[in-house]
């Protein structure tokens, strides 16, 4: 008799759990591997090398450059969050295609 969103939260997420922390530790471990191979390999040149990670450690190691880091960090949130809506969304649309 539960709604959906409070099923999603009294069930599915504590079930998930595990598998979000792992690929949470994961996601951090990988990306702060590719920050050095990029940063070494291809160096921070702006606006030809430059990635966001890189224009994010950039920005904390300038004075004051705090607040553009954190907006630079929430950039990459919404990116990542819109990707992964995005990837749902297709997904959903190929299963009732199939259907």
């Amino acid at each position: 008799g539960a709604g959906p969103w409070r099923r999603f939260f009294t069930v599915t997420l504590p079930l998930a759990m595990p598998g979000v922390v792992a690929g949470l530790v994961l996601g951090f471990a990988r990306s702060v591997g590719e920050f050095g191979a990029t940063i070494t390999l291809a160096g921070s040149i702006a606006g030809e090398t430059r990635t966001l990670p890189l224009a994010i450690f950039g920005a904390l190691q300038t004075p004051l450059g705090d607040d553009a880091a954190v907006r630079l960090t929430l950039l990459s949130v919404v990116l990542s969050l819109s990707a992964l809506l995005l990837s749902e969304w297709f997904l959903q649309r190929m299963r009732r295609s199939q259907r």
